[in-house]
């Protein structure tokens, strides 16, 4: 594939120019300033091989978000911010510009208005309402998909609630998702969904451990059939000791049909991945399991996609068959001094299987992922990345190449 002859190369070029830059001094500390401007600028690099079509994708993409944030006194706080996406060339499927003889790569052109919210926070209470990010955990079930150019933000009314030391409550009501796929997107369904759906998330940490328990009464107004209420409880734990040790993730939940959904069904879901930190490289096992009947499968429709079963995106809908995804993962520094110990690395390998007892022995196909992240200045970061999925009864051959600069900070207008 064209895409893998050129990992190599590109993989060398930036690395060698996280070498070349010196780390600068951190941002300056703004937290009491009453009026800031934030920015988030990423340029990307990204191409797609996939061997269901006779061309490879490559989208050459700069994203630029631009808020206005306020803090009134007394605990109220507000932010503006849009956002906006160029592209220099077409040569790919950007869900918006009808290019289906290209791979798809969600990052189309177009501007928004990312969020616009209105907040109070006391010591333990508070309440957020307007278009916002929205991360609930690890955000498997509910986030902002912050992969794409293009942010998934929800416009509703949350409340936080902390009755005791360790405990935080969360009630999120939401009214619209503002999805990846941007405003002007040819799919109405893929621009935005109406909502009438209501998040209930508890959490308890106790040292290095925390449970969460959590019910997603998810309405979909606009797709009936995408309405769930998940129900689960998660635990994790990092390791006790500062140099290293155990930690672990177990989650278990159950996902049915809601509201005017037509179908009935009942899906299980589970994760367990236990780890092990040493010397600052953390090992990693993972078995997730979402469940499926044949027909329907468990869906993840408002959580961030990108960062599970794979860098590919083979699988941001589960097949009807349901989803075994079984993994080995490991991340940490290439040193533990100097320029080496600035530079991150992830390396990973997915294997991935049908559920459904029918198709039981099913084999989906597997996938290696890999990067390489390093600071250069202050707020500006570099990331080279790269994906393999090898199809075995599941879609085709994909390997894709990201070439990422961002840059990010805030500055004081008023003191």
């Amino acid at each position: 594939m064209k895409v893998k002859h050129k990992v190599l190369s590109a993989s060398c070029l930036l690395a060698m120019s996280m070498l070349t830059l010196p780390a600068q001094a951190a941002e300056t500390d703004t937290a009491a300033a009453p009026l800031q401007v934030e920015w988030d600028m990423r340029a990307r690099h990204e191409q797609v091989d996939n061997d269901a079509f006779s061309r490879d994708a490559r989208a050459d993409t700069l994203r630029l978000r631009l808020g206005l944030r306020a803090s009134f006194g007394d605990g109220w706080s507000a932010l503006l911010e849009g956002a906006g996406v160029a592209s220099a060339g077409n040569d790919y499927n950007s869900g918006a510009n009808g290019h289906t003889q290209y791979p798809g790569i969600t990052d189309p052109r177009g501007s928004e208005l990312n969020q616009a919210w209105l907040a109070w926070q006391g010591d333990s209470f508070g309440v957020t309402a307007g278009r916002r990010r929205l991360l609930l955990d690890n955000q498997r079930w509910v986030g902002n998909s912050g992969w794409r150019q293009h942010e998934q933000t929800f416009d509703g009314i949350g409340v936080q609630w902390q009755p005791a030391s360790g405990w935080t409550l969360r009630y999120d009501w939401l009214d619209r998702v503002h999805r990846v796929a941007g405003r002007d997107a040819l799919n109405p369904q893929a621009r935005e969904r109406r909502l009438d759906t209501h998040l209930l998330n508890a959490s308890y940490v106790h040292g290095q451990q925390q449970w969460t328990g959590y019910t997603y009464l998810h309405d979909d107004r606009d797709v009936a059939t995408a309405s769930t209420v998940t129900s689960g409880l998660r635990w994790t734990g990092k390791p006790a000791a500062t140099d290293g040790g155990f930690g672990w993730a177990l989650e278990a939940a159950q996902q049915r049909d809601y509201a005017d959904n037509p179908q009935s069904f009942a899906h299980t879901y589970w994760l367990a991945e236990p780890s092990w930190t040493q010397r600052g490289v953390t090992a990693k096992l993972g078995w997730e399991h979402l469940g499926g009947n044949g027909h329907h499968a468990l869906q993840t429709p408002l959580g961030t996609l990108h960062a599970f079963n794979g860098w590919a995106d083979q699988f941001n809908v589960t097949p009807a068959g349901g989803l075994d995804d079984r993994y080995v993962a490991f991340n940490g520094n290439l040193g533990q001094r100097g320029i080496a110990a600035r530079i991150g690395w992830v390396v990973g390998w997915h294997d991935y299987r049908a559920t459904h007892r029918t198709d039981g022995d099913r084999h989906y196909g597997s996938e290696w992922n890999a990067s390489l992240s390093a600071p250069l200045a202050d707020g500006l970061s570099a990331l080279v990345k790269v994906s393999d999925y090898r199809a075995d009864g599941f879609g085709r051959d994909d390997a894709r190449l990201w070439l990422q600069l961002e840059w990010h900070g805030r500055q004081p207008l008023l003191r």
